[in-house]
């Protein structure tokens, strides 16, 4: 059996509820440490009051600083994207939890997916949540795959975020390269000291599943089809191999992202 740590759900309270600081710290710098340092409950409510300080202005201030104290990659990928495609973004930054738990369900069960949901749910929705509520989101569909790992529930989860998405509007070439961003800042904390990092790893690839997803969805970047595939295919599977050497290098991560940020450019 792997001695590899891999996040699972805390049953007594759910995924979308308890997570604890050592799933966190890798991944959320900031939100990991407030979220260790406060109940569950008032993480929470503390992170859907900062989502919903304002609109206009202040909401997209409020959205970028959000992708600052969540996931690696993600400042880098707020401060680049114009103010009116960050909802879309952050949108897309939600989904990829959702679409790698979808993945990862199969090998891993869905305990497994919950948590992973539950991350993202911490991570990407809940210090935006008022501004992804007012696009249109579902927040009772999201909690439910949280809670469950149910394979319907997160495809009715997926799809409450696409429509929101369509609501949101926004430079969809810009939104797949933040992605594409928030992607490869992950990935480069994916190996550390010659091991594995499954949270990393599955975060990362959710992101480039989520680039992907909308790379996909629109006929404008058809252009960079052919590399966010690529990029995507560069992780043999949703689960992280426990050999370091069976997961893609870093190197090869950056420069096909690279390669996927030059197509879009031109999209």
């Amino acid at each position: 059996m792997s001695t590899t740590f891999r996040p699972r759900v805390w049953t007594s309270m759910g995924a979308a509820l308890v997570l604890g600081a050592g799933a966190l710290a890798g991944c959320s710098g900031e939100a990991g440490d407030k979220a260790a340092e406060t109940a569950p409950g008032a993480a929470n409510t503390a992170a859907v009051g900062e989502g919903g300080e304002g609109e206009g202005e202040g909401g997209a201030a409020v959205a970028s600083a959000a992708g600052e104290s969540g996931e690696a990659g993600a400042s880098d990928a707020y401060a680049a994207i114009p103010a009116a495609s960050r909802t879309a973004l952050r949108l897309a930054q939600v989904k990829g939890f959702f679409l790698v738990a979808q993945a990862a369900a199969p090998a891993e069960g869905q305990e497994a997916a919950a948590a992973l949901i539950g991350q993202g749910l911490l991570e990407a929705y809940d210090p935006a949540a008022a501004e992804l509520k007012a696009a249109g989101v579902d927040e009772a569909a999201l909690r439910a795959a949280a809670q469950s790992g149910d394979p319907a529930a997160i495809k009715k989860a997926i799809a409450t975020l696409d429509a929101a998405s369509k609501k949101a509007g926004g430079d969809q070439a810009a939104v797949a390269r933040g992605m594409t961003t928030i992607a490869s800042g992950l990935y480069q904390h994916a190996i550390v000291d010659g091991a594995v990092d499954p949270v990393e790893y599955q975060h990362a690839y959710g992101a480039a599943l989520a680039a992907k997803a909308v790379v996909d969805a629109d006929p404008k970047l058809a252009s960079a089809r052919d590399e966010i595939a690529g990029l995507v295919k560069l992780w043999p599977s949703a689960t992280a191999p426990e050999d370091a050497a069976k997961a893609p290098a870093t190197g090869k991560v950056l420069a096909q992202a690279s390669r996927v940020e030059l197509a879009l450019s031109g999209a």
